[in-house]
């Protein structure tokens, strides 16, 4: 059996109007497809009925991703499970495909060793990275987008909003594996367990997710003039070149301290109000 396992509102709805396509491209290859919403959809269940023969495709998000990763985390079951690309950001394909062409990807492998977040009541795997301070802020101001019914979602517009005069830039603790960092007036601090971020921000371009190590982003201290004139860069990686403001710390265990509340963001969904949070394997 085939599975294509889609979710209507990625890629701002444009998903549910394009499972069809990506039906009739996949046939040839595969057969028949039962199709299923992933909305209330039961991931254990279905992967503990699998059979060797059967393949699964997610056509999805990296937050929808991330919902099934964390659901079967742990799990052994039978057939293949692919991602086939489908959000606005794809992150997690970025880091894994060979490049920007290829449609879907075999990603099992992928889900079997997934760093853990705790951050205020929640824990939770991650996939990509946390978004702290201007991303996770960006993607609060999005979701107030989208709630009023905008449907194109600019998060580097935002963003410069953000760097041009609406974030107040708080001081910033990290603790590396028992070891203490502090910076002052931090832009953002972004734990990262693959490369890419907020939908194509190479965030840490030496991170390697088939390590035991995560990175930590820390930018801080740059005006708001002088950041925005390096913020695109960070979509090639050329941002960590700056090296007065721009710190890569690796570990395997992290604690992020903002003195100010800020949003946070998990592989794109939103979390408000915090002002500490933990990642480890």
């Amino acid at each position: 059996m085939n599975y294509l396992l889609f979710n209507p509102l990625a890629n701002n709805g444009a998903a549910e109007k394009a499972k069809d396509e990506v039906l009739d491209e996949l046939r040839p290859e595969f057969g028949e497809f039962e199709v299923k919403s992933v909305i209330d959809l039961d991931f254990k269940k279905l992967f503990a009925s699998l059979k060797e023969e059967d393949n699964v495709f997610l056509f999805g998000g990296d937050g929808t991703l991330n919902r099934l990763a964390n659901a079967i985390y742990g799990m052994s079951y039978k057939g293949k499970l692919y991602l086939y690309r489908a959000g606005t950001g794809n992150d997690f394909l970025k880091d894994v495909a060979e490049n920007d062409e290829v449609k879907y990807v075999e990603i099992s492998k992928y889900l079997k060793r997934l760093p853990m977040i705790e951050v205020n009541d929640i824990k939770t795997r991650f996939l990509n990275g946390i978004g702290y301070g201007v991303p996770g802020a960006a993607c609060e101001v999005a979701d107030k987008q989208k709630a009023e019914g905008k449907e194109k979602i600019d998060y580097a517009k935002i963003s410069i909003g953000l760097v041009l005069g609406k974030y107040k830039m708080p001081n910033c603790k990290v603790t590396v594996d028992g070891k203490v960092y502090e910076y002052k007036k931090a832009w953002l601090a972004c734990a990262m367990f693959g490369r890419y971020m907020g939908g194509g921000m190479m965030a840490a371009p030496k991170q390697d997710r088939n390590g035991d190590k995560l990175s930590c982003l820390v930018w801080y201290k740059s005006g708001r003039i002088h950041t925005l004139l390096m913020f695109s860069g960070i979509f090639k990686g050329e941002h960590v070149k700056h090296t007065k403001y721009v710190e890569v710390l690796e570990g395997k265990e992290m604690e992020v301290e903002f003195d100010a509340p800020c949003a946070l963001q998990i592989d794109g969904e939103t979390v408000l109000n915090v002002t500490k949070y933990k990642v480890h394997f």
